[in-house]
């Protein structure tokens, strides 16, 4: 005898193409790095004005992902600020 299918059982065909999140995000657009460009200040402890910029109030270091800055000058923005923390300059 053959078995029934139930009506609740799921079908084989998934949904989750339909959703939006798993769809490709066609208006997204990356932003530059504001250090990385011709021009740009250089990344140094004694450079206090620019490392505030990227300091919380609390006196966290800021993501990378908020303030658009690269991988590779996130390194150097981290360090430096730590540098200036030790020398009490910040």
């Amino acid at each position: 005898m053959p078995k029934k299918q139930s009506g609740n059982k799921k079908s084989k065909n998934n949904n989750f193409a339909k959703l939006s999140i798993f769809q490709p995000n066609k208006y997204k657009f990356k932003k530059s790095c504001p250090l990385s460009v011709k021009g740009s200040p250089i990344i140094d402890y004694k450079n206090i004005k620019l490392l505030k910029k990227y300091v919380s109030e609390n006196g966290k270091i800021l993501p990378s992902r908020i303030t658009n800055v690269s991988q590779k000058k996130q390194r150097e923005l981290a360090l430096s600020i730590k540098r200036a923390r030790n020398l009490a300059l910040i």
